[in-house]
């Protein structure tokens, strides 16, 4: 990532950002007052200088002054400067650490570039000028750790699945993790899956074999434990029951969900959170081969249940059952999410933007939801209604894994049979794990949706509090 760092020291020579009620010295004060920009929060107006030192300001509206809209000047801001440039920030006295916080995370977060791309990643500075260093020491320090998630969780679900199989993911993890004290792997493959039929299954038809990920960072005197469990498929062609071209394009998206829980778990443990996390991602590409799974195929999962495969496009719901069943066996969590790019329906339902949430308890709900809300990552709760329950008798298995009634609800209504006795919340984030365009915070491509809720949402708990406080 390029470097933010905070100064003292006023520089003349390189490109302003003056945020809307920066005090600015001088002449250069004059022309920012007359100008008189729209303040509108992620607006940012240019005035050029030439041959006057600095040569650009750049006049950036933070609407009223929120996290959020700090977070949106700071990526619009990022996108006028070149790759070799150095951007001094007037920070206005008194300004709350959280706003700075937003600020920094936009700058990096709307900077954001695909690190194996052939465009090269910037070089330039940004120095964000404050009388009072310490004051912001901290939120820049998160602002810091939250954005290198972001970008982890972007550059894997970025990354052609011609390069990324499960073997492949799993190594990305295991070098992640080794340069953090703290922070414990186990990857198991072959006969260790003797017992994950979902996952076998659906990676069968792949020659790249599934692999299931656990990723423990247990703090000395944590007694809060919480799982997250990520949905891990490296690509989707539907397999047997395969997709049309156009919705196969971006199914290199599809770990999203494992993308999310690894970074946000490593970020954990960079903060040193006083929270117990057990990250488990279950891999596999779901190819169309002579050993991939066949609709009528009856699974048995990690928790000896039966499930009928109706639909094998239906797939990261079986692979996290098996995650789940694992986990209630022999992680026994306080708390479970999941998340995951599960359903196309999650688009119909909320559009681009917005991740499904879907959980039984209310105190979780809140506190996830009001996580995103500071994060900057859009949720909308959506119910678990007994009414479909029906819809998922087999006459062959304990249930079918994919059947008619709305898309989100269902899905989150076969991952309840696994949750074990924990407390749990389910994010079905298919359609915001992708952006079309820049937008805000956000760069074309992958977001990296979910990181950014799931550290906030950890950052609030400790060993004395409950998920809900």
């Amino acid at each position: 990532m390029f470097t933010i760092r905070l100064t003292d020291v006023p520089d003349e020579t390189s490109t302003w950002l003056v945020p809307a009620g920066s005090p600015v010295p001088g002449e250069v004060g004059a022309e920012v007052e007359a100008l008189a920009p729209d303040t509108g929060a992620g607006r940012v107006t240019v005035l050029p200088r030439p041959l006057r030192q600095p040569s650009r300001v750049l006049l950036a509206g933070v609407g009223d002054g929120a996290e959020a809209d700090w977070r949106a000047a700071g990526a619009a801001a990022i996108r006028e400067v070149a790759d070799d440039e150095t951007l001094h920030v007037l920070i206005p006295a008194g300004l709350d650490p959280a706003a700075l916080r937003g600020l920094a995370e936009g700058l990096w977060l709307g900077g954001y570039r695909y690190r194996d791309a052939a465009k090269p990643v910037r070089s330039g500075e940004v120095r964000l000028r404050a009388d009072d260093l310490s004051r912001y020491a901290d939120s820049l320090t998160r602002a810091e750790i939250t954005a290198r998630a972001v970008w982890l969780a972007r550059d894997l679900t970025n990354t052609p699945s011609s390069v990324k199989n499960p073997e492949w993911f799993a190594a990305q993890v295991v070098a992640e993790a080794a340069s953090r004290p703290g922070l414990t792997v186990t990857v198991r493959a072959g006969d260790e899956l003797e017992r994950f039929g979902g996952l076998r299954a659906v990676g069968g038809g792949s020659v790249t074999p599934p692999r299931f990920v656990e990723v423990s960072w247990r703090p000395d005197g944590a007694t809060t434990h919480v799982a997250l469990v990520g949905k891990g498929i490296t690509f989707d062609t539907g397999g047997i029951s395969i997709k049309p071209r156009d919705s196969m394009k971006l199914m290199k998206k599809d770990m999203g969900g494992a993308a999310a829980v690894a970074a946000a778990t490593l970020a954990a443990a960079d903060l040193n959170l006083p929270v117990r996390v057990t990250a488990l991602l279950p891999l596999a590409e779901n190819a169309v081969g002579a050993a991939a799974f066949r609709p009528g195929d009856v699974i048995t999962h990690y928790d000896g249940s039966t499930s009928e495969n109706t639909n094998s496009d239906a797939e990261g719901r079986l692979v996290l059952a098996d995650a789940l069943g694992y986990s209630a066996e022999h992680v026994r969590p306080d708390l479970t999410v999941t998340v995951a790019t599960l359903t196309g329906a999650n688009a119909v339902a909320l559009g681009k933007r917005t991740a499904a949430l879907l959980t039984p308890d209310d105190d979780l709900a809140t506190a996830l939801t009001a996580a995103g809300t500071a994060a900057g990552e859009q949720i909308w709760r959506l119910p678990l209604s007994d009414d479909y329950t029906e819809l998922m008798r087999s006459d062959i298995a304990d249930r079918v894994n994919a059947s008619p009634g709305p898309g989100v609800v269902m899905a989150a209504l076969f991952l309840r049979d696994f949750f074990g006795d924990t407390r749990w919340a389910h994010f079905d984030m298919s359609a915001p794990s992708w952006a079309e365009a820049d937008d805000a915070e956000l760069t074309k491509g992958a977001t990296g949706w979910g990181a950014r809720t799931l550290l906030r949402w950890l950052s609030a708990l400790d060993g004395g509090q409950q998920a809900g406080a």
